[in-house]
């Protein structure tokens, strides 16, 4: 009789972290598109989306309570995705319930990527030159720091009740490095202009002078005579307060990729930027080897 002690079973293999991808813009954006393809290609992931069938923009907060959600799944290669009739708060909300994917909770949830700054005031709801392929550059160097944050997560190290608005330069191939900010009071202000169109070129107040394709003042208006038509304008700018070098929108403007810690509603408790800003130096330390955009970033 063999007396040899049978091999014990291997360890089954941990399962991977859950991330849900979920924007405003719609799931056929291609900052979305663009950053699911980054998860997808990390091989470390299971990639679901959860997001609006067509452009929310600007309704986030909104929910629907009448009719039920239509959710229809999506093609995307390596994810399980669906497209949501609902507002962005709907698909966030079901994306995380464990009704949709199979009673999977994600571990992390990431909104965007999405055309234009969230700085200031505009997280809730850039004025500058950018392209559809700045969206691909914005998801590629934003890979370290999910990947690190992720980390903290998994490690039950995060702090809890924080979230992180990230905004990326223009230029976003040559940015400064991470950069650790706080919430300023910047915010477009925004008014009425009479047309004469049914669908007016409007100018969003997050995509105002982006170089991407919109709908041309091309469909005259085939309401009464008697009927007052209304598009929504920039008329500028502003920040009531002193842009200082560690607000997020001069931040951004400086070149950096702004990581920007927030409570749910509110600016997030001040003893969390001491671990943020840790974490950001960890970050820059572990991706030094990626090369001098890395190993410059700031973390003050």
């Amino acid at each position: 009789m063999d007396s040899t002690a049978a091999a014990a079973p291997p360890s089954p293999s941990p399962s991977p972290p859950v991330l849900l991808v979920t924007n405003d813009d719609g799931i056929d954006a291609p900052g979305l598109r663009f950053l699911v393809d980054q998860l997808v290609a990390a091989g470390r992931y299971r990639v679901l989306v959860c997001a609006p069938d067509t452009d929310k923009s600007g309704v986030s907060h909104c929910i629907t309570w009448r009719p039920a959600l239509r959710c229809k799944r999506v093609d995307i290669s390596g994810a399980t995705a669906f497209g949501v009739s609902g507002t962005p708060a709907d698909c966030a909300s079901l994306g995380i319930s464990g009704k949709l994917f199979d009673g999977l909770i994600p571990d992390l949830v990431l909104s965007g990527i999405n055309i234009g700054n969230n700085c200031g005031y505009h997280h809730l709801l850039w004025n500058s030159k950018s392209s559809v392929n700045d969206l691909k550059v914005s998801a590629e160097v934003c890979m370290p720091l999910i990947n690190a944050i992720v980390t903290e997560i998994m490690n039950r190290t995060y702090p809890q009740g924080s979230f992180l608005n990230v905004d990326v330069p223009t230029d976003a191939a040559h940015h400064k490095g991470y950069k650790i900010t706080k919430q300023g009071k910047y915010m477009a202000r925004i008014s009425w202009e009479q047309t004469v169109y049914k669908k007016p070129a409007v100018e969003s107040y997050q995509t105002a002078n982006m170089d991407v394709d919109g709908e041309k003042d091309n469909e005259l208006a085939t309401s009464s005579e008697n009927d007052l038509l209304f598009k929504r304008v920039i008329v500028g700018r502003s920040s009531d307060e002193v842009e200082g070098e560690d607000m997020d929108h001069k931040s951004l403007v400086d070149g950096y990729i702004t990581v920007t810690p927030l409570g749910a509603l509110s600016r997030t408790e001040p003893d969390a930027i001491p671990y943020f800003k840790a974490c950001v130096s960890r970050l820059v330390d572990n991706f030094s080897s990626l090369g001098p955009s890395f190993s410059r970033s700031r973390v003050g």
